[in-house]
């Protein structure tokens, strides 16, 4: 399973406040809606890639005491296409803008964390 873990936990209502869709044109990776749980401890953000299919999906931000995990929702379940895996990390991109001194401590998506989001 694709995911990214960064070294602090994350303020789940301070990045929603923060939170502004993403979006880039190719693939298309549309970030576009931010829910919170009432504990503010998880978040999900609807997702939509559009590569050599459609996927529509949920990525998960889960917070523990000193870590911030993002992952995708098991429920939803996409095929781990390249653009889907990049959605992950476009995502941990955007935290670490507004929270440059998060880092990432484990992942899977080595690869795609070096690719800066081209938002048009």
């Amino acid at each position: 399973m694709p995911h990214i873990v960064l070294d602090q936990k994350i303020n789940l209502f301070d990045f929603a406040i923060l939170f502004k869709p993403l979006f880039q044109k190719s693939p298309l990776i549309k970030i576009h809606e931010m829910y919170t749980d009432v504990q503010r401890k998880n978040a999900l953000f609807s997702t939509v890639v559009i590569d050599n299919s459609h996927h529509d999906y949920f990525i998960q931000v889960m917070t523990g005491k000193d870590r911030t995990t993002i992952r995708l929702l098991p429920a939803t379940d996409p095929e781990k296409t390249d653009a889907v895996k990049q959605s992950l990390a476009n995502l941990c991109l955007e935290i670490q803008r507004y929270y440059p001194d998060m880092r990432v401590i484990k992942s899977n998506l080595w690869d795609y964390l070096k690719i800066p989001i081209t938002n048009e």
